[in-house]
């Protein structure tokens, strides 16, 4: 039930204690929206690691972004737009066979209708280029807009931060 649907219900949510001291209506539905937009964004987020493990689906891909978000992840490249998004994810189907995205460590700051989020990524991909199988491990720093009520990505970085032969990982050895 969403906090709209218990305001409209006289049962005693006006006198809901914090601490001691009664709790503002207004607060208590400021921190729930809070709470309901982080979740709105740790999906979106999913969203993204499904398509990009559906294949890299390049018209799925766009539904997560505005129209002139950005998609950037060093040499993997740079694409502002829909229509570049799309190109880009087309560009991933061709060099990319298999990845599994798994994310974590979510860290979301939320400023009304914008918000940023940190996360981290490791996950096994393999390369259509000589079946080529690797680790890869990024932190994403995202920029999120709320548009019509639902999270979009304005910006997403992906940064690199190890990318390795799964044969022989990422530790040199002596």
């Amino acid at each position: 039930m969403r906090f709209s649907a218990l305001k409209r219900k006289s049962c005693g949510y006006h006198s809901l204690a914090k601490g001691g001291s009664n709790m503002d209506l207004a607060e208590l539905e400021q921190r729930l929206m809070r709470i309901e937009d982080r979740e709105a964004i740790k999906e979106l987020k999913a969203r993204y690691c499904a398509i990009c493990d559906d294949d890299h689906n390049p018209d799925k891909i766009t539904t997560l972004f505005v129209e002139d978000g950005i998609w950037e992840g060093g040499d993997f490249g740079r694409a502002q737009g829909h229509a570049t998004i799309r190109q880009l994810f087309q560009t991933f189907q061709k060099l990319i066979s298999f990845s599994q995205h798994m994310v974590m460590n979510p860290i979301i700051e939320i400023d009304g209708n914008r918000a940023k989020g940190t996360w981290y990524f490791l996950g096994p991909f393999t390369f259509r280029k000589d079946n080529e199988a690797k680790w890869v491990a990024v932190r994403y720093e995202d920029d999120y807009v709320k548009v019509n009520g639902g999270w979009k990505y304005q910006h997403l970085r992906a940064y690199i931060r190890m990318s390795a032969p799964y044969e022989t990982g990422w530790a040199k050895k002596d």
